[in-house]
């Protein structure tokens, strides 16, 4: 919740118990502290998804604190534009207004900047984010300047770095194809998809449900899309067939257990007999 929502609950006597994940109380804080500083928060996120407004909101703890979101690195690189020179104030804010503090000015507000993201990111491209801006504001003026007034801090979520570290050793191997478990809305699980896309066919499903072995099918949401969609023929009949499996932070061990079974199924394989 935002602190605005904290505040309204509060006056109407609600009785507050706070169950924020630490690694979010984490971003909390260095956002908190780029406010007290002075710094604005250049934040990693989906200015849309709720940790993000969260964690955006925390610089409006401080009279002057402001935050500015970016999706990606191709976002990231449009800030660059603007601190080089390339992109003018008005054009940035043009295309960013949906995602940037109130009344939010690029050329008094660009001056010194802190680098935070949401926590379920994809953390290679936080940190990609985090060296551009600084190489970027160092370019634009000066190493010494850039020392004193850009910060950026890996604040990735520990469950969500584990797993996306676990998905590249998996992806070592020779695999066919890719299963991510998890739902379509939890960006750590998208995060997964992504990076398995990069190497392997890979498949985006909700439940263990999805995969039907009696129908040969696999209802999926592929990367980018809205909209889910069922493929058949997703594993070869017969031969050898090599399949990873991953799934987001939040997706219960039984409902991993139970996809496992499921793909088993597709070759006739009863998921009892699996040890």
């Amino acid at each position: 919740m935002t602190i605005t929502d904290f505040e309204v609950l509060r006056e109407i006597g609600c009785v507050m118990v706070d169950t924020t994940c630490g690694s979010v109380l984490n971003v909390w804080k260095r956002v908190e502290s780029y406010a007290r500083d002075g710094f604005t928060s250049l934040i990693h996120g989906k200015y849309y998804h709720e940790e993000t407004r969260a964690t955006a909101s925390q610089a409006e703890k401080y009279d002057g604190g402001h935050y500015f979101i970016v999706r990606n690195i191709e976002e990231a690189g449009l800030v660059c534009d603007f601190l080089e020179g390339r992109m003018s104030a008005d054009a940035l804010m043009e295309r960013f207004a949906h995602a940037a503090s109130p009344n939010f000015d690029p050329a008094r507000d660009l001056q010194r900047i802190g680098v935070a993201n949401q926590t379920t990111m994809l953390a290679r491209e936080s940190l990609a984010i985090g060296e551009l801006v600084g190489r970027s504001m160092a370019k634009a003026r000066g190493e010494e300047y850039a020392r004193a007034n850009f910060r950026t801090f890996d604040t990735i979520c520990s469950a969500t770095q584990e797993r996306q570290d676990a998905v590249v050793e998996l992806l070592r191997e020779p695999l066919d194809v890719m299963v991510v478990i998890g739902g379509y809305n939890s960006s750590n699980t998208m995060s997964l998809a992504a990076l398995c896309s990069e190497s392997v066919r890979t498949y985006h499903v909700e439940d263990a449900y999805d995969i039907d072995p009696a129908a040969g099918t696999i209802r999926h949401r592929p990367l980018g899309e809205k909209a889910e969609t069922v493929s058949s023929g997703w594993i070869k009949p017969t031969g050898p067939v090599r399949i990873g499996v991953t799934a987001g932070a939040s997706t219960p061990n039984n409902k991993i257990g139970e996809a496992i079974g499921r793909i088993f199924a597709n070759r006739g394989i009863d998921p009892k007999t699996i040890g």
